[in-house]
């Protein structure tokens, strides 16, 4: 869990620290996207304790999750959601459909919004959507969770594609702020 989040904040942060000089972000006006950005790097974690409260709460993991939260043991929840997190393959965000979607969302809020905050929120929840997926793709050895209801299978071959566009997609997006 602690691991977790610290590659998240590193990612967001480095990130964040590259388009701030790179953009000339540098005076204390722009603490919005800052701030945008560290909320939304809790935003799409929301999507487990959705899955185990409401869309699954008769499974295992989301009753021993139940029973901790009513223990008040809430860091030991927190721990079990991240140890479980292979386990829940039905979650809304953590899906391509969602990411293409919040692709096209992505898009529009950088180019007409002038919300500081809106802006460092859509593009730190999507890169931490793009870690996430990172994340799962070491620990399983492919993004099939992802792609579950998707209709692309994605080999070797065309994963390295999908990195290298999404990498792309990163960037182009950074530079929209």
């Amino acid at each position: 869990m602690k691991k977790e989040i610290f590659i998240h904040l590193a990612v967001l942060v480095s990130l964040f620290i590259f388009i701030s000089i790179a953009r000339g972000y540098l005076s204390l006006s722009y603490w919005p996207l800052w701030v945008g950005a560290l909320f939304a790097t809790l935003l799409p974690d929301l999507d487990h304790v959705l899955y185990v409260f409401f869309l699954r709460p008769q499974e295992l993991t989301s009753q021993r999750v139940g029973y901790m939260m009513g223990k008040r043991d809430f860091w030991g929840s927190l721990e079990l959601l991240a140890e479980t997190r292979s386990e829940r393959s039905k979650l809304i965000f953590h899906t391509a459909t969602f990411q293409l979607i919040f692709i096209v969302l992505t898009f529009f809020v950088l180019t007409s919004s002038g919300s500081l905050f809106g802006r460092g929120l859509v593009l730190a929840f999507f890169l931490h959507l793009i870690v996430d997926q990172a994340v799962d793709s070491t620990s399983t050895g492919g993004l099939s969770n992802w792609f579950k209801n998707f209709p692309i299978e994605l080999d070797a071959r065309k994963q390295k594609i999908y990195w290298w566009g999404v990498i792309v997609l990163l960037l182009f997006f950074s530079f929209l702020l």
